[in-house]
């Protein structure tokens, strides 16, 4: 898709839009029905081509994030805490563009630029993190036998996030970092809207150090893919980011009935130090509690 563009007043060209793919499993595939919507923005100027994803997409980014979690969750945490790092530093390496996408896309460049360097530092914030939150929820417990007995988070599995749709970058950024940050990995929908920093966020994420499948990111329609976030099997939790109430009731009724977690982060101002925390890495963890026998010690049990 093309839009008329005047060089000069007896000139005009067609100026090529960008196509921009969805990113599943480290790769750029194309949507597999083939559709499409046009971005745009209050001016109503077309921005690019934005690939309208189907259940089908959506059930194979589900299968690549199912097969990169047991790599991710098994990676040491200070490993984790790198390629967060690590994304941190190719977005800062690319500041210009997302500024220049978010200004396309209705922000001041003074708001493009805070929310750029907002979410470099909210990917720092979470890489420190990642080898930390274990010891703030790990627990020794209190046991009347002759055991000792440990719980501590472990990583929830395949996560699908919808992200917020009012902002393009910075929520989007801190939901999936807290998320990752807690080994699990991700399939998430972004602003339909407000699409262009989300797919170039995937281009970030491909030249970093994140192996495919841990993050896939989705565009298309909210009401067309919610009922497939809430209903998949092999999804194990879901994140919704908005505050369309028929939506946060379909996804509580039909992850009630697989047993899936869902959180709703729909009232969370993402600027705000508020929507930084180790709580929202802990949201995607399980507790397993494990008993451990006290040896013998000198031919007699040890005690508390």
């Amino acid at each position: 898709m093309a839009k008329v563009v005047k060089n000069t007043p007896s000139e005009e060209r067609l100026e090529v839009l960008k196509t921009y793919k969805i990113y599943v499993g480290g790769q750029f595939p194309r949507t597999e029905s083939g559709r499409f919507y046009i971005a745009t923005n209050k001016k109503n100027e077309k921005l690019a081509n934005v690939c309208q994803c189907s259940r089908k997409d959506f059930r194979d980014a589900v299968g690549s994030a199912r097969g990169a979690f047991g790599g991710w969750a098994g990676r040491a945490a200070m490993n984790r805490g790198q390629i967060l790092y690590r994304i941190a530093e190719m977005l800062e390496g690319r500041k210009a563009q997302f500024v220049d996408e978010l200004m396309k896309q209705n922000s001041t460049e003074a708001k493009a630029v805070e929310e750029v360097n907002l979410a470099i530092d909210r990917l720092i914030y979470y890489s420190g993190w990642c080898d930390k939150f274990q010891q703030m929820a790990s627990t020794v417990n209190p046991v009347a036998s002759s055991h000792f007995n440990f719980s501590a988070p472990e990583p929830t599995g395949v996560v699908a996030i919808i992200a917020p749709q009012e902002n393009a970058l910075i929520g989007l950024v801190s939901v999936i970092a807290a998320c990752i940050a807690g080994g699990n990995t991700c399939v998430v929908l972004a602003s339909s809207s407000m699409p262009l920093c989300a797919v170039t966020f995937g281009e970030v994420l491909n030249s970093s150090d994140v192996p495919g499948g841990v993050v896939n990111i989705l565009t298309g329609s909210v009401s067309e893919l919610a009922p497939f976030f809430a209903d998949h099997m092999d999804v194990n939790a879901v994140l919704y980011c908005d505050k369309d109430a028929a939506v946060k009731t379909l996804i509580r009724e039909k992850s009630a009935l697989n047993l899936k977690r869902a959180f709703m982060y729909d009232k969370m101002d993402w600027f705000s130090d508020e929507a930084q925390s180790p709580y929202f890495i802990l949201d995607l963890q399980e507790t397993k509690t494990t008993w451990h026998p006290i040896e013998n010690i000198g031919g007699a049990k040890a005690g508390y």
